[in-house]
């Protein structure tokens, strides 16, 4: 991967900006702001990034790496596919966790076209991980053989980018436990078999305790 080969000082860049952009949305921190905060001057700043677009390109490039990155080793676990499903919607729930709403729609209205890349680049990523979980549930007996892969996973896709735009929510709300397990529940019951009811149903205590572990 590009990021885990790129200069040190740039990553760490990159690492605390995508903090800055998260808690106070992407207009109001300037480059000044960026060279303050991480004790820096903008000259450091400019000798990895050509202005304030490159920077944000590169913490939203940079951040949809770090998030495949743990989509790849939840696939490598050897899982089933109700156990990865959850593990994914795990990692979801904390993302939300840290998600501010200014932030997306600072980038959609002040970077269109840059919204509109890496909302492509992240919308793929997805596609193929809903897709690839729906046909292994499938191969396992786990997911109803007739469902139609390729349209749940475009619904999945088209109901994630669309979370945020209501007010119906409150944040808290979004990234509550309570939020996650209804999300889940209703989207697994949605997609199971019989075979893969019993096995949610036996496990589900043991799946909702590990989350509160970590939540």
């Amino acid at each position: 991967m590009y990021f885990c080969r790129m200069n040190p000082k740039a990553q760490y860049i990159l690492e605390q900006v995508g903090r800055l952009y998260h808690r106070y949305g992407i207009k109001s921190v300037t480059m000044d702001d960026v060279a303050k905060q991480l004790g820096i001057s903008k000259k450091t700043v400019y000798e990895f990034f050509k202005d304030k677009e490159d920077l944000l390109k590169q913490v939203l490039l940079f951040e949809h790496e770090h998030h495949c990155g743990f989509l790849n080793a939840i696939e490598d676990k050897n899982l089933n596919a109700v156990e990865e499903l959850f593990e994914v919607y795990k990692m979801i729930n904390t993302m939300f966790r840290d998600f501010n709403p200014s932030m997306e729609y600072d980038i959609r209205k002040y970077y269109p076209n840059l919204f509109l890349k890496v909302r492509e680049i992240r919308r793929k990523r997805m596609y193929e991980s809903v897709y690839s979980n729906m046909n292994k549930g499938k191969r396992e007996g786990l997911y109803r053989k007739e469902l139609n892969s390729k349209i749940i996973s475009k619904l999945h896709v088209f109901h994630s980018e669309n979370f945020f735009d209501t007010d119906m929510f409150t944040q808290e709300e979004l990234s509550s436990f309570k939020m996650f397990h209804e999300i889940f529940v209703y989207h697994i019951h949605g997609i199971l078999s019989h075979e893969g009811r019993v096995f949610f149903e036996n496990n589900f205590d043991k799946f909702k305790a590990t989350l509160l572990e970590k939540g």
